[in-house]
């Protein structure tokens, strides 16, 4: 090809580019593919870890002085008023002036860029830094990695760690090694390291080097690792993680808890994260798709470039089509050493396959192959999977995705993984995620902070719409140690490295640039920033709509004028406003969404959090509350001897609503576009009401998995062609026999009719407000409670609850029998406490012990108290109110049959088989 033009070359190129998958999937540094440019390497495996023992002193290497910790604030008012930052004078050496340049390719003033100090960087003589010091003694872990999941839990009122943060040991200060090779062939290659996620301030040495850093633990990052690395020997990683107390309103686990790559270009690459793919004119005819391509030139020479784009559609096992559907105009450039570029090209895409949320539209994705040539070769290949689809926040129409309405019934949901913690598992999430849809969720909101990027895949996936959130609080705290620390360095870096990493993801509808911050009570002053984090936003994507969730900030406010849409905490419905809340402290506010659909017009209002209802999963406690929401307290819904919290789905917390007055409250003001559960799943961490717990009562599904009643109430709402109906409590009350029980039923029928033991307690219509219908006389007698629901006066579904007998036996049912071998995939497993005739004992406590044969493992065990301060790590744990949770996964490699086996003493044990392949 020597004699043909470089264009013909270009465009034979183009026509021969290859149906790839999307970014490389996942394989260790020894099964990396020998590809001539782009290889992404999982470091997943090889690594040592060590943790300072509590009370020790750890090391010196700290990146920052930090206020004095007096008091950790456990269990404060979670709408509590942020407080003003403690200053601290510097009197020791810190390795901040080296970590901030990692900031400087998301900093746009160039003139505001960090200079690397000339001087030697602190600990390159610390013994864990170097390449001979013999970690062999070291635990040995896998990455992703939370090095405070297994506990113990700390117990008591004036514990290391309290509720608040789970009580599990995620504070400290803790070291991962690893070793890896570069052979001759990578002597010419850019090698880098990127790091997903690492709670938090982490700094990286390679081979007695600091390289750099990033101190925000749910960031993700870039480091170039190309002038330290050694080809041909072996390179030594050392990270150091410190994680400090009173840093968090929940959970955060610790350590690398995402994954952590190695990837290999060629000097002249494109950026990471350096697509940017939108799309305009949207129709089920033709769509512009628009792609904007940056590439650095980090070589010593002069380049002179192609860039070649094709598109395919991606089925949902993220395979592309044979052949491309569409393919953009070749681009040639020049691009001079040491600079960077963006190109950016458009195409005409003829009857695009739309991507819209579930169930009435379809989640279709398409994938950009890019690929950077140089003089006739493939020097780069860049995958970008994306979706098509239109925008448009009305607002009186509320959210359109594609032309039609999209209501959004959403719920705010954490990172953990509950018995897992923080260490990312797609099957862990995917299954997560599969339960919210169940339920009629079809939006996510990401509380309050960026996911695992995996996650955003899976809601691209599925068909979910996605507010996407970054921060919890700016310049002003709400813990002694959070982020305000590092908001004024990090803030643009964080929010547009943010942005850049899940921009092409179509399940993304808003960018979310704060959660209750203080700087709503700072008048200008607050505004102010909240303005620079808008236009930074914009300036990142000026095709999504941004927002800051207001649970203080009222119409006439500055803070409240500067974001794009007006995203609502509480207010909508009003916080403490109904009478059975009159006697609480703290912030008190009418009903507020006609005072800022009035005072804004033309901006879309959302309901951000709503709820913040609190329940244990079977735990019923009386008298029940006559009216429809009530704060929890002692003796009135909640019990401080047990630490549950009723299940009637009546209390909340002292800010919040139940669902049924916020379901009848968003029904009032149609022009709201919808609204997000405070939350879909419980969370470690933020025990409201009773701190000595660990993990929260909010969630709709329990931590293990399991639903509590309101689950119920909301499928019922949000999912009306449905046939269901479900009774409330169970019916096992011996100590109650002729006391008054209310029995409380969730429909999505109109009207129904209750039955107790045969007999008739009348048939009740439901009122168009109503989420539920009341029989509050029931008085108890064992047998059985039936109800008919009925829709349009025709029969629609039938529910039942029983007494049952004592407790004889224990069955297991894994939600999949068949899991990979690779040690990622997971099956959960429902433990029951079971009668004779089989019926779950909806109060079996019973002591339960596991063992595992065959080639697996057990991961973790729950049962969905939030009280029980049991390591997950246990292989023995309490049924609670009839069931438990067992998490098991194949041993990598392994293939065969995995025997779980539960016994319990005084009941019949049970197996089951699971196969891994």
């Amino acid at each position: 090809m020597s004699n043909i033009p470089l264009l013909l070359k270009v465009f034979l190129l183009l026509l021969a580019l290859p149906a790839v998958c999307a970014e490389p999937k996942q394989h260790s540094l020894a099964q990396s593919s020998a590809t001539s440019y782009r290889e992404k390497i999982l470091l997943d495996q090889g690594w040592r870890f060590y943790k300072y023992p509590d009370g020790s002193t750890p090391d010196a290497l700290i990146y920052d002085l930090r206020p004095e910790l007096i008091s950790d604030e456990d269990g404060k008012a979670a709408d509590a008023e942020p407080t003003a930052a403690v200053a601290v004078k510097a009197d020791r050496q810190v390795l901040k002036p080296w970590i901030l340049p990692t900031a400087n390719a998301f900093i746009a003033n160039p003139s505001q860029h960090h200079q690397r100090p000339a001087a030697k960087a602190p600990g390159a003589d610390f013994a864990f830094v170097q390449a001979d010091f013999d970690d062999s003694h070291w635990q040995k872990v896998t990455i992703p990695h939370d090095w405070a999941i297994a506990g113990p839990f700390y117990q008591g009122e004036n514990a290391a760690v309290g509720g608040g943060m789970g009580r599990l040991p995620s504070p400290g200060v803790g070291w991962y090694r690893h070793k890896f090779q570069l052979d001759k062939a990578d002597s010419a290659k850019s090698i880098f390291l990127d790091v997903d996620g690492a709670m938090s301030y982490a700094m990286v040495w390679l081979n007695g080097h600091l390289v750099g850093g990033w101190p925000y633990g749910y960031a993700s990052w870039r480091l170039d690792l190309t002038p330290y690395v050694k080809v041909g020997a072996a390179n030594q990683l050392a990270i150091r993680i410190d994680n400090p107390p009173a840093s968090s309103r929940w959970y955060p686990g610790g350590g690398l808890y995402r994954n952590v790559w190695l990837t290999k270009t060629d000097p002249v690459h494109i950026a990471h994260w350096g697509t940017s793919v939108t799309t305009s004119d949207v129709s089920t005819q033709q769509a512009t798709v628009n792609l904007s391509v940056e590439i650095n030139n980090d070589s010593q020479q002069h380049a002179e470039l192609s860039l070649v784009t094709a598109l395919y559609t991606l089925d949902a096992e993220d395979k592309p089509s044979a052949t491309a559907v569409v393919r953009l105009q070749p681009q040639q450039f020049q691009l001079e050493a040491g600079k960077k570029t963006t190109v950016s090209g458009s195409v005409l895409l003829q009857n695009p396959r739309l991507w819209g949320p579930l169930p009435k539209q379809q989640p279709h994705r398409y994938l950009a192959v890019t690929q950077l040539v140089q003089h006739g070769k493939v020097i780069d290949q860049y995958n970008t999977p994306f979706g098509i689809r239109s925008l448009v926040f009305d607002a009186k129409k509320g959210l359109l995705v594609n032309g039609e309405p999209v209501y959004l019934q959403g719920v705010n949901q954490h990172h953990d993984l509950g018995a897992l913690g923080a260490a990312f598992n797609l099957r862990a999430a995917q299954r997560q995620l599969e339960m919210l849809q169940e339920l009629g969720a079809n939006a996510i909101r990401l509380a309050h902070n960026p996911p695992a990027s995996e996650l955003l895949e899976l809601t691209d996936k599925m068909g979910f719409v996605v507010i996407n959130e970054i921060f919890d609080n700016w310049q002003r705290k709400k813990t002694p140690l959070d982020f305000h620390l590092i908001f004024d360095d990090w803030s643009e870096a964080d929010l547009r490295a943010f942005i850049r990493r899940d921009r092409n993801h179509p399940s993304v509808i808003m960018w979310s640039v704060g959660n209750e911050v203080g700087e709503q009570y700072t008048a200008e002053a607050g505004a102010a920033v909240a303005k620079r984090l808008h236009d930074i936003a914009k300036q990142e994507d000026p095709t999504r709509p941004t927002a800051a969730s207001m649970n203080y900030a009222k119409p006439d406010m500055p803070f409240a004028a500067v974001m794009d849409s007006i995203s609502l905490n509480y207010q909508g419905e009003g916080i403490r406003n109904a009478p059975e809340y009159a006697h609480l402290q703290g912030i008190r506010t009418a009903p507020l969404y006609p005072a800022f659909h009035k005072a804004f017009p033309d901006k879309l209002i959302v309901s951000s959090e709503n709820a913040a209802a609190v329940s244990s999963r079977g735990e019923y406690l009386f008298p029940v509350s006559q009216g429809n929401s009530a704060p929890v307290a002692d003796g009135a819904g909640g019990d401080p001897a047990t630490l549950q919290v009723s299940s009637y789905e009546l209390y909340t917390a002292p800010f919040g609503s139940s669902a049924d007055k916020v379901l009848a409250s968003l029904q009032q003001h149609p022009y709201v576009a919808g609204g997000f559960i405070w939350s879909g799943w419980d969370y470690l961490g933020e025990p409201t009401p009773y701190y000595q717990a660990r993990s929260s009562y909010f969630g709709v599904i329990d931590l293990a998995g399991f639903k509590k009643d309101r689950f119920y109430l909301y499928q019922a709402w949000w999912r009306p062609d449905l046939p269901m109906a479900h009774i409330l409590p169970h019916w096992n009350w011996p100590e109650r026999l002729g006391l008054v029980t209310p029995v409380h039923v969730f429909t999505s029928g109109d009207e129904a009719e209750l039955f107790l033991n045969g007999v008739s307690l009348g048939r009740k219509k439901k009122q168009p407000l109503d989420a539920r219908l009341r029989w509050d006389q029931v008085r108890y007698q064992p047998g059985e409670l039936k109800v008919q629901a009925y829709k349009n006066g025709k029969a629609w579904a039938q529910a039942s609850v029983a007494t049952t007998a004592q407790a004889t036996a224990l069955t297991l049912t894994p939600d999949r029998a068949k899991i990979k071998a690779d040690g990622l995939d997971l099956s959960f497993v429902t433990v029951k406490v079971v009668d004779q005739q089989g019926f779950t004992v909806p109060t079996a406590k019973q002591q339960l012990s596991f063992s595992i044969e065959g080639p697996g493992e057990i991961v973790a065990t729950d049962n969905g108290d939030a009280a029980s301060l049991v390591s997950f790590a246990s292989h023995q744990r309490p049924a609670f109110n009839g069931l438990a949770l067992v998490i098991v996964k194949a041993k990598p490699g392994q293939s065969g049959v995995i025997k779980l086996r539960v016994q319990s003493k005084g009941l019949t044990g049970s197996q089951t088989l699971i196969r891994s392949h």
